[in-house]
């Protein structure tokens, strides 16, 4: 089963039918791993569309060129040589380059993709780039591209993917994407954002929203289950706060949630069992406290449910571990007392699960009676707010 996968096939196909002539280029190569763990990809082959060496340059190709000197004379190294035929005016040519028709006038080719994905370059993207105002999709991964963005981006009005994953791109959280009207897919991954999430984020119509392993510092705001996307992705930063009651919006939309290491706390909300279409919630190292919600026993697609290092009590529900669909269960480093029904053997399954280090009676590598009595002595109450619901 491949955990965290992307998000459905539905981006391609939007793709193809806005710029057909990205079949034969993209088909093979779309798709994304999402892994938050493994964040460097095998290297792709990368092709390229060839112009008829007469091909008449029409103004959009021309702004292209000037765009495309521009990023070369700040790209500080490239070790493969990959932008060595980034010369002469047919940009159509140029490696990781892809041009395709424009859709109000067949007849003109325009710069519609680029990706760069594992060339190892170093430099910074110049303010130029808002030249490319035709490009659907803009692929950056497993590079050293640094600085901040550029607010010239806000011209890429037809932008539909922005992947800038496993750079060195710094500053506050670059509102910039907050002005493309066509974005769906937005990849933030493994750079050196920080401060504040604007929560406008989560009132754009993303489906995917990846900000993992950046230094992003607020809480979640209440709006947080507006953006009616199938795959959040925020592990790795120092959110705060509780998950808020306004994820039950999600149900619609939500299959992959990872809120792993985000200094999260107070009580599960009982509405995460709303997300009727979950079908992997870690929430793992974390400071939650209180009971597995019972609401989780509806979650019919669930796969992958991960509660480890936090600071839970109470019982692990035989209704949890009936789950149809349930194939990793860990709830350990915990401090639950007692597994109900079929959660005593969950081998017997065949589902992986790991309950290490609770309070759970007659199971080896459990807490000590001390530890367990003193969390024991202070019951959490989740109708209270979630700076009280603490101990």
């Amino acid at each position: 089963m491949a955990l965290y996968s992307s998000i459905s096939p539905g981006a391609l196909v939007l793709m193809l039918l806005i710029f057909p002539a990205l079949i034969n280029n993209l088909a093979a190569k779309h798709g994304h791993t999402t892994t938050i763990y493994h964040h460097h990809h095998h290297h792709q082959q990368h092709h390229h569309n060839r112009l008829p060496e007469k091909a008449v340059l029409n103004n959009r190709l021309q702004r292209a060129y000037i765009a495309f000197q521009a990023w070369k004379r700040v790209i500080y190294s490239d070790p493969k040589n990959f932008t060595s035929n980034w010369d002469g005016p047919n940009v159509c040519n140029y490696s990781g380059v892809y041009c395709a028709p424009y859709p109000n006038n067949t007849k003109i080719q325009v710069v519609a993709g680029i990706d760069l994905n594992h060339w190892d370059l170093a430099g910074f993207l110049p303010d130029e780039i808002g030249l490319l105002s035709d490009l659907a999709l803009i692929h950056l991964n497993s590079n050293r591209f640094c600085g901040i963005l550029p607010q010239s981006l806000s011209n890429l009005t037809s932008l539909y993917e922005l992947d800038l994953s496993n750079n060195r791109f710094v500053g506050p959280f670059p509102s910039v994407v907050l002005s493309l009207p066509s974005l769906k897919y937005l990849d933030l991954r493994y750079n050196e954002f920080e401060g504040k999430v604007p929560s406008e984020l989560f009132n754009k119509n993303l489906d995917a929203i990846f900000v993992n392993n950046n230094h992003l510092t607020s809480v979640l705001p209440p709006n947080f289950g507006t953006a009616p996307a199938s795959v959040l992705v925020f592990a790795n930063n120092k959110f705060g706060g509780c998950l808020p009651p306004s994820i039950a919006n999600l149900a619609n939309t939500l299959e992959e949630l990872l809120l792993i290491n985000t200094s999260i706390k107070g009580c599960l909300p009982q509405e995460v069992g709303f997300l009727y279409k979950l079908k992997v919630l870690d929430v793992s190292y974390n400071k939650i406290v209180g009971p597995i919600p019972y609401s989780i026993a509806g979650l019919a697609h669930l796969e992958v449910l991960n509660l480890g290092h936090n600071m839970m009590t109470g019982v692990v529900p035989d209704g949890v571990c009936c789950l149809p669909n349930l194939s990793n269960f860990t709830f350990s480093y915990n401090y639950f007392c007692e597994e109900e029904g079929i959660c005593r053997n969950l081998t017997s399954k065949g589902i992986m699960f790991d309950d290490r280090r609770n309070c759970l009676p007659d199971k080896p590598q459990q807490r000590s009676k001390k530890e367990c009595d003193a969390v024991d002595q202070h019951p959490v109450d989740c109708s209270q707010n979630c700076s009280d619901s603490l101990h």
